[in-house]
């Protein structure tokens, strides 16, 4: 069966899962701030809408079927565009390089994200933090390879997000695995997430490594066939804070900041944190560019 096929028909029994999820809280509607749509580029009032950008299902922030997107983002980018008076549509391409070349080339006005936020992304982007992220493993069940941190991950298949900061890390402790004399890391990189977990799943990866979010919802839909290891360790990574992506020096960039700043005081913000089960990933005040070095 085509690998795009696999990972699609295992992208649906998760969807299955969100209603569930999705039940648990009721989201107010926003009244439009138009001190904040009066700030908007003139062409995105003019259209009364905007494209947000994504790469693909990050649950569960992104979760994309087709045209259609739910998750956190999606309602967070709903309750946004009531705040701003506009309609937040959504497009996806594949792997993150796309997205930011989408988002530079201006075919897209942003991507909400969340997408992890680096002082090197920073010289050709503005980051809207408001999420801050964990990097860690998923393995099979039991952890049968012992992989607990970036020294366990030596000699074995270790899946990653294409173009994503894990994937460095992952690459840079390869090198040092070979300068240490210990085995080879084989690095899997993969275009987006259902793809990654599957290939743990399906016993063709050791572990997936990436960000904690996702990978807790992840688990959590796999019917016992994974758990999570690594959690509470740097794992190569300093503070990690994720969020929407802006053209460098976009007027969009501060209007989206005080936009969420309204959902963050209103309780909107924690009420959709909360619905989709990352009250540990809230922050309590948004940033632009708050990232720190891309580890080496």
């Amino acid at each position: 069966m085509h690998p795009k096929l696999i990972a699609s028909i295992a992208l649906s029994g998760l969807i299955l899962a969100t209603p569930a999820l999705a039940e648990t809280a009721a989201i107010p509607k926003q009244s439009v701030n138009e001190e904040l749509r009066a700030r908007l580029p003139e062409k995105i009032r003019s259209e009364g809408k905007m494209i947000s950008v994504n790469n693909g299902s990050f649950p569960p922030y992104e979760i994309v079927t087709g045209t259609k997107m739910e998750g956190a983002s999606a309602d967070l980018t709903d309750a946004l565009g009531e705040v701003l008076g506009i309609k937040i549509e959504h497009a996806t391409v594949g792997g993150l390089p796309a997205l930011l070349a989408g988002v530079n080339s201006g075919r897209y006005q942003f991507a909400f994200g969340p997408v992890g936020d680096f002082k090197s992304r920073e010289e050709s982007n503005d980051f809207v933090d408001w999420v801050q992220e964990f990097v860690v493993f998923a393995v099979h069940k039991g952890n049968p390879k012992g992989i607990v941190s970036l020294d366990t991950s030596c000699g074995q298949r270790i899946a990653v997000m294409a173009g994503g900061s894990a994937e460095r890390v992952i690459q840079a402790q390869a090198e040092k695995c070979n300068a240490d004399g210990k085995a080879a890391i084989e690095v899997q990189s993969y275009t987006d997430q259902p793809s990654s977990i599957l290939a743990v799943r399906s016993k063709r990866a050791d572990a997936f490594f990436s960000s904690q979010a996702p990978l807790t919802y992840f688990v959590s839909q796999a019917n016992g066939q994974l758990e999570l290891t690594g959690v509470g360790q740097k794992n190569g990574f300093d503070d990690l804070y994720q969020g929407a992506v802006v053209p460098k020096g976009s007027e969009l960039g501060p209007v989206l900041l005080d936009a969420i700043k309204v959902l963050m005081d209103n309780g909107t913000y924690e009420a959709i944190m909360k619905k989709w089960g990352l009250e540990n990933n809230i922050l309590k005040q948004p940033g632009i560019n708050l990232g720190g070095q891309l580890p080496k």
